[in-house]
């Protein structure tokens, strides 16, 4: 194999790996994946190492052919949708008979990179559906749960609003979460809901990094100790700053 293939080999590898850590698959899945991938394109020994924040290939191709890549992660996010057509793209090429080259992959790779994902008002929905179905399983009555969905809908908004100009995590969930207990108190004052709080706890569950705090505890067990820690930290960090940004809206209002 040529330094030019290989360097093309790992290049593919990488990208499919910071795609899947990128929409919310746990360490071990994107390491695994990525070690298959270089096994498929010839690589005699694969190491990888993954966090949340970083991505290092090194691929041994025999001999002293060995290339090493770097990706940094500086976006997080959770599409199940992207993570399901990533994994498919890899077993489709450890399974083909000769191997997919690079070339044959990366058109494929584009079009789940910049797909465009879920329909917006899918969405809305889904946060409509979702804040109000935790907000009546937590003891809201009709008038709390179509609150809670209006204002889940709205959340949607604010959301892709504020995602586009805002890139720090924390300080979307902040701002997001204040918005969110501000319409829960407003909805309360105009006689729409009944109860703030289980109309703020409907909308809180939008934002809980459930998905995120799960990875963190399997990747511990798979031994995948520091990616695990990360994982960990980061959601209890992010659900603090959630509670208080639905607490700050409660001293202002």
């Amino acid at each position: 194999m040529t330094r030019e293939q290989a360097e093309n080999a790992v290049y593919i590898a990488i990208s499919v790996g910071e795609g899947l850590l990128q929409n919310g698959a746990e360490a071990a899945r994107v390491e695994d994946t990525v070690s298959r991938i270089l096994t498929a394109y010839g690589a005699t020994r694969a190491d990888v190492f993954s966090i949340t924040s970083s991505l290092v290939v090194t691929a041994h191709f025999g001999d002293f052919n060995t290339v090493t890549q770097t990706r940094r992660i500086t976006s997080l996010r959770t599409d199940m949708e992207r993570v399901c057509q990533l994994n498919q793209l890899s077993r489709d090429i450890c399974n083909a008979v000769p191997v997919l080259t690079p070339k044959e992959v990366l058109p494929r790779l584009k079009r789940i990179f910049e797909g465009p994902g879920s329909p917006e008002l899918l969405q809305i929905l889904g946060y409509a559906l979702v804040s109000g179905s935790f907000t009546v399983f937590f003891g809201g009555d009709a008038a709390d749960c179509l609150a809670a969905a209006g204002i889940g809908a709205v959340l949607k908004l604010v959301d892709t609003v504020l995602g586009k100009g805002i890139s720090n995590r924390l300080l979307l969930a902040l701002l997001w979460s204040l918005a969110g207990g501000i319409l829960a108190h407003i909805a309360v004052s105009f006689g729409i809901g009944h109860h703030n709080d289980l109309i703020s706890i409907g909308n809180i569950m939008l934002y809980i990094p459930g998905i995120a705090f799960t990875n963190s505890i399997r990747d511990l067990f798979y031994g995948d100790t520091i990616s695990g820690v990360i994982r960990f930290l980061e959601s209890v960090i992010l659900a603090i700053t959630i509670a208080i940004g639905f607490t700050a809206a409660g001293l202002i209002l």
